[in-house]
Formats: C-alpha cells, sequence, structure tokens
C-alpha cells in the first residue's frame, strides 16, 4: 500500500473515533512530522507516515527527539499494521 493510501486510511480512522489529524507543515523548520493529531481532551500527538518499510530522515529523527524532549509523543507508521496498533494503544 502508498504512502498516501496509508495516511487517508490513518485519517479516516483518526477522524472515526473523535480525532483530527490534520496536514501539518512547518515554514520555520524541516524534518516536522507529517500529521499534527488533536484528540479529544486536549491531548496532541506527532505522526510521521512513511510507505512499507520506509525510515525517517536524520533531520525527521532529530525533530522527533526534540518533540519527545518536550513531552510530545511522536510515531512513525508504516503499515496498516502500524496503523492498527497505534489505534489500539491511543484510543483503547
Amino acid at each position: 500500500m502508498s504512502e498516501g493510501r496509508l495516511e487517508r486510511r490513518f485519517k479516516r480512522e483518526v477522524e472515526k473515533r473523535g480525532g483530527l489529524a490534520l496536514k501539518f507543515t512547518s515554514p520555520g523548520r524541516r524534518g516536522v512530522p507529517d500529521r499534527i493529531v488533536l484528540l479529544p481532551g486536549g491531548r496532541t500527538l506527532f505522526v510521521e507516515m512513511k510507505a512499507p518499510g520506509g525510515q525517517r530522515e536524520p533531520l525527521q529523527q532529530k525533530c522527533a527527539r526534540d518533540f519527545q524532549a518536550i513531552g510530545f509523543s511522536v510515531y512513525c507508521l508504516d503499515s496498516e499494521e502500524a496503523i492498527n496498533r497505534f489505534l489500539k494503544e491511543v484510543f483503547g
């Protein structure tokens, strides 16, 4: 499955559960995750979507570490199975 198809499925599944999975870009910072996920209750997560088997680039890895250092959760999803694990972890 392509990265685009995975991303559309991810967005749809998050929205079905009451959250938002917004496309995220930061003009002043490269390497930010693809999606900012806003959940009921004010919880915010970041998600990097990859094609199956894809890996984060070094700049994406650094950005994820920076976000995690200040308390945010950052996920990297590259398959339907990874999406399912995310949904189970985040939504129960």
